[in-house]
């Protein structure tokens, strides 16, 4: 083994160590609807303080800070802040820095791009960004748009912080008792979801593993992270699930489960994918089986209309949650939404601005998202920080509880113009490109115009990912064709290994032998994304 996978390896066992020997406290700090409730209150009631805090602390009293230059370009101290936000609020600030050039686009973020404001490049290091106040806990590779892999660390005190929020979201939909499972792809960000779900109501009962937890290719911090995670619990007498091997393409077992415990009388529950929770109630449908009175979470994917209408034919209800890898969750569905991802924005968590061309040099596109950190346990400090996405952000009324108790913005339209995400995998331009441009010619013949990816969805609404092969390149083996792409985007970096071999698994790739897809002025693009249907 190199020295940097010994220190890997040794920097995993550390991080495990601390993770068992912290969780008897994390499960002793349990949120209950009251003291949840107080808090969101004193979030927002202090939100300005705490973003001021949170600036002070960890950028301007920051050495390290990577927007010490940004700020110090803008004349902008922490007096100045302090004087903006005190006059005109937090985002009325975030917009007069964002126009200063206090911000960062994705491309700046992954140091794929020099950050350059008034035609001077601006001295940045992305390393920067890890909050240094923080314990490192829990561990995920981000794959974000353009991203090589970016790791993410956190703090059991982040999770604890946002699990306030994900259990008042449930709390609002009547969901205190409610049976909670997850199904996902092994690692930090299925405990993610049952270390949030284990701070609140009762404790989760059941964790499906889209991948067998003893697969020998999966690297060792996998295989262990369920063995750490029982073991933690147990030392805190606290009962929590193992792993259990459901694969993507046999969702049965899931469907039977919710089936059983409507027949108890409880609330089952379940966070997935999008296209994955739809497999459950595809394969509830074939079964005969009534999922009326269960509920189900889908992130990770874009969340059409038709996707929540297909879960919807079983009987179950669908709770949308927007979430980033480098922020946690953003928001929740909406209780009378205008669109199908209509959510409310977490305003305790996050501030976010957006600002067009004009404010940013035409770095950003229109309805760019700019996050900015107000929790002093993030993992990341972020100013004006842009995650690839964009979308629409109103304030409204709609009556609802979740606005109700606090969060009265709304953020819908998701959408990035940088990726394709399909079945919780990101497919990063920059990767494709160089699959279709040289890894599969060289493995097959043709060039470059001869392949190209395409994204659909099904008539129930599940995504489909479509490798396009060009006739005239003859005979294709288009299992080695499959098995060539996701290598080629899992090698890179710039796609999770671990979700890859999920989808090899899952056969959500297909390969179809036509000509490439045009746009109206004739151009053949490496990913092309097919219109969603709507009902």
């Amino acid at each position: 083994m190199s020295e940097g996978g010994w220190r890997g390896a040794v920097g995993d066992i550390q991080t495990g160590v601390r993770f068992v020997q912290q969780m008897p406290r994390f499960l002793r700090r349990r949120w209950t609807t009251e003291t949840a409730r107080v808090e969101l209150e004193r979030r927002l009631r202090n939100r300005a303080s705490d973003f001021l805090d949170v600036a002070r602390r960890l950028i301007f009293d920051y050495d390290g800070s990577p927007y010490l230059p940004l700020l110090r370009r803008a004349g902008c101290d922490f007096g100045d802040l302090a004087g903006l936000v005190e006059r005109d609020g937090i985002e009325a600030a975030l917009a007069s820095l964002c126009r200063a050039g206090v911000f960062l686009t994705i491309d700046e973020l992954k140091a794929n791009r020099p950050v350059v404001r008034g035609g001077a490049q601006v001295d940045f290091d992305p390393e920067g960004l890890r909050n240094p106040s923080t314990a490192v806990h829990l561990s995920m590779k981000s794959g974000g748009s353009r991203s090589r892999g970016t790791p993410v660390f956190f703090d059991l005190t982040f999770i604890h912080d946002c699990a306030l929020d994900t259990g008042l979201a449930l709390h609002c939909r009547g969901g205190d008792a409610w049976r909670k499972a997850t199904w996902e792809i092994p690692g930090g960000g299925a405990l993610f979801s049952l270390l949030e779900f284990s701070q609140f109501g009762a404790l989760p009962v059941r964790w499906f593993s889209q991948l067998d937890p003893r697969e020998a290719r999966l690297p060792a911090k996998y295989r262990w992270s369920g063995v750490a995670f029982t073991w933690g619990a147990r030392l805190a007498g606290a009962a929590v699930p193992s792993p259990e091997f459901v694969p993507l393409d046999n969702a049965l077992p899931i469907a039977r489960w919710m089936a059983d415990t409507l027949r108890r009388g409880e609330v089952p529950y379940l966070l997935s994918y999008p296209s994955s929770a739809l497999r459950v109630c595809q394969a509830a449908l074939d079964a005969g089986i009534d999922l009326s009175g269960a509920h189900c979470t889908i992130a990770g994917e874009p969340c059409s209309q038709a996707r929540i209408d297909f879960i919807r034919r079983t009987g179950a209800t669908v709770l949308p949650k927007y979430a980033i890898m480098e922020t946690g969750p953003v928001g929740y569905g909406c209780m009378a939404p205008e669109a199908s991802d209509d959510l409310h924005l977490l305003e305790d968590v996050h501030a976010i601005v957006q600002a067009g061309p004009a404010e940013t040099s035409g770095l950003l596109p229109d309805a760019s998202l700019l996050f900015t950190s107000l929790r002093a346990s993030a993992p990341l400090v972020l100013l004006n920080v842009s995650m690839g996405d964009q979308a629409d952000v109103v304030r409204r009324r709609c009556g609802c509880p979740l606005e109700g108790i606090g969060w009265p913005t709304h953020v819908h339209s998701i959408r990035s113009a940088e990726k394709l995400t399909c079945g919780g995998m990101n497919f990063i331009d920059s990767d494709v490109m160089r699959v279709l441009d040289e890894l599969l010619p060289a493995r097959f013949g043709g060039g470059p115009s001869d392949f190209q990816v395409v994204e659909e969805e099904s008539e129930i609404g599940e995504p489909l990912l479509t490798l396009v092969v060009r006739p005239s390149l003859g005979a294709v083996d288009e299992r080695a064709a499959i098995d060539t792409f996701i290598q080629g985007i899992s090698q890179t970096g710039g796609a999770n290994p671990i979700m890859a071999m999920a989808w090899q698994a899952g056969n959500r790739l297909r390969v179809e032998r036509r000509e490439p897809m045009a746009t109206g002025s004739g151009k053949i693009l490496h990913m092309h994304v097919a219109a969603r249907r709507e009902a």
